[in-house]
């Protein structure tokens, strides 16, 4: 399911526009990815919990010619799954 099909999904359930619902979901999506930036949990009981992690340095190889490089650390966005969204998809 990609945004528009979303987007026309939520719409149909909520009784709203289009319009509406992308601006709500635009609204969503920016709002935790404010949130992530400030390095915070964001958490939804019964879905799940979005959170940054950090990743530590490391050696990586080039695959082509072998050579060994370093991976610089870096922060990465993460989301833990809620046991109500695993005991949906079980």
């Amino acid at each position: 399911m990609n945004k528009e099909e979303l987007v026309t999904a939520v719409a149909e359930k909520t009784n709203n526009t289009r319009k509406t619902t992308e601006a709500i979901l635009s609204a969503f999506t920016d709002t935790i990815g404010e949130a992530l930036a400030k390095d915070e949990k964001v958490t939804l009981v019964g879905f799940g919990t979005f959170q940054v992690k950090e990743r530590s340095a490391r050696e990586g190889r080039n695959p082509r010619t072998g050579e060994v490089l370093q991976i610089p650390a870096k922060k990465t966005p993460t989301f833990l799954p809620g046991k109500g969204l695993k005991d949906r998809i079980e």
